[in-house]
């Protein structure tokens, strides 16, 4: 059931052993299991996450203190050059000579990065704490490095790993500006975000934006593909303890188990949170006189809910703030995608938008009963985040009691296996042949769709509420092979028309299903 709403303006931003085959898997299986017994056990931490959970608790007892003022207010005036021009010494790096796939570098405050983090480093040994100091970067052009305080903390920082070549260590992820952090895999260009939590998006009252105050990060022994790490999480109604793994590679894994306490009733929760640009695409054309075809860091939101249904919602840059929620009880998972990855599509050769990872999130256990929440905030440029989505539960989150959740992260470039079936690669529209009429042209495209013969007869399930169907046809495309359902509708009653759809042969869903909302 999708319920949608458009609130004013004024709102903020498998293991099972066969014969032969099965047996020959079970005993892959139980040699890993062997060899992985006989690693030696790591060493007990001195810390771990329920320390960083007992943490926020007792802070979440205390009232909020804001950390503003740590940074002089002259660092803050400084220009965007200025600050780009301040740069972490590669040799001061964590890690950096210590045999470790690993280093971590740190971001200097300023401009917008208003507040610090503290950083620690962590062991079975011990917490140490990784200390600011100006001598760790080259000011560049820059007059004022005499007058940075000397004690006064890093405002981020980032993970390199050998990703692509055993000889360079690449930057994987970063940490930086309230709970913000993006991660890419091989082949990828930074993109869109994430976020430790979203509070009150897009409520009238005004959106709240929590913030990491403190890290801790594990030392990957010699070696290590995968790096460990904790935050504390503090905002003026909110405290919160996260875990994460980091897992680089072709496609780059982040596990991720939260505990959040509340100091205050807030309104609404977003878990597992992902923050995107649109701009427009070949379903929303440019506002603006533009070179590129199109613009965006992400085309769509899918979500795959426990009946096991498929769906793609195309997203656009809408005339008003628009909230679409889907909902749902224990998701299997959703994400934004940028699922178009032709060059010719963008014409960019500076940002590359073709390269923007997508982001899956797969739940952990049950979640329960709740909905995924697309928020789509009007944009008259590209600069702007204007693309929120995440998991909001059915159960109110009160005080005193603490939020549990864990999920698994993919920043990838295309998986086949999401959906398996066929999918939507193209969502056109244009007003149509009839009066006060809306024409669909919607493209599908899949491995068992290209091999159907253009004289198989296949039905596009159509569905629309609010709204009248005119016709509807589908043919194949005998240019590219893919399948192309046409449709028209006519609005009726002012109200948003809801649309769903997807191809059918004789009784077999062929494709994932296509959603929208035309709006009024």
């Amino acid at each position: 059931m999708i319920a949608t709403t458009t609130p004013p303006p004024s709102s903020g931003r498998f293991l099972r052993c066969a014969w032969l085959v099965g047996a020959l898997v079970c005993a892959l299986v139980a040699g890993d299991a062997s060899a992985q017994a006989k690693k030696p056990a790591r060493k007990k931490l001195a810390f771990g996450f329920e320390d960083a959970a007992k943490r926020a608790e007792k802070l979440a007892r205390s009232p909020f203190k804001d950390p503003r003022g740590e940074v002089p207010e002259w660092l803050l005036q400084i220009s965007y050059d200025q600050w780009r021009d301040i740069r972490f010494r590669p040799e001061a790096s964590l890690w950096r000579g210590k045999n470790s796939n690993f280093e971590v570098q740190f971001f200097h405050p300023g401009l917008y990065y208003d507040r610090t983090v503290r950083m620690h480093e962590v062991d079975s040994a011990g917490v140490r704490a990784f200390e600011f100091n100006p001598n760790q970067f080259d000011y560049g052009k820059n007059d004022f490095a005499s007058r940075v305080p000397q004690d006064m903390g890093f405002a981020g920082f980032r993970v390199h790993f050998p990703i692509k070549t055993a000889a360079y260590k690449d930057e994987v992820i970063v940490f930086v500006g309230a709970s913000y952090f993006r991660a890419v895999g091989k082949d990828h260009v930074y993109g869109l975000s994430a976020r430790g939590v979203a509070v009150d998006t897009a409520l009238p009252s005004g959106e709240e934006f929590p913030f990491f105050r403190e890290f801790w990060l594990v030392r990957p022994a010699p070696g290590a593909k995968e790096l460990e790490f904790y935050a504390l999480l503090d905002s003026p109604r909110m405290t919160g303890a996260y875990r994460f793994v980091v897992f680089p590679g072709d496609q780059t894994i982040v596990d991720v188990e939260s505990r959040l306490f509340l100091r205050k009733k807030i309104g609404k929760i977003g878990i597992a949170p992902l923050t995107s640009m649109f701009y427009c695409g070949e379903n929303n054309a440019c506002r603006t006189e533009d070179y590129r075809p199109e613009v965006h860091d992400s085309d769509g939101l899918l979500l795959n809910d426990s009946t096991g249904e498929w769906t793609w919602r195309p997203l656009r840059n809408p005339r008003v703030l628009s909230v679409n929620s889907f909902h749902m009880t224990n998701p299997r998972g959703f994400g934004l995608l940028q699922r178009d990855r032709d060059y010719e599509h963008y014409q960019d050769l500076e940002t590359r938008m073709e390269t923007r990872p997508s982001v899956w999130i797969e739940p952990k256990g049950d979640w329960g009963p709740g909905h995924v929440e697309l928020v789509q905030i009007p944009t008259q440029a590209d600069i702007h985040d204007n693309i929120v989505s995440y998991w909001t539960p059915d159960a109110p989150a009160e005080p005193g009691k603490s939020i549990d959740h864990a999920w698994r992260m993919t920043w990838y470039g295309d998986d086949p296996g999401r959906p398996p079936a066929g999918r939507v690669v193209a969502t056109r529209r244009d007003l149509g042949t009839f009066e006060d009429g809306q024409r669909f042209v919607i493209d599908f495209a899949g491995k068992e769709l290209r091999a159907m013969p253009a004289e198989t007869v296949l039905e596009g399930v159509v569905t629309v509420g609010n709204g009248e169907l005119l016709e509807q046809q589908v043919v194949k495309n005998p240019v590219n092979g893919q399948w192309r359902l046409t449709f028209q509708v006519r609005p009726q009653g002012g109200m948003p028309v809801e649309m769903r759809a997807f191809l059918r042969h004789e009784e077999e869903a062929l494709t994932e299903t296509w959603s929208y909302v035309l709006e009024p």
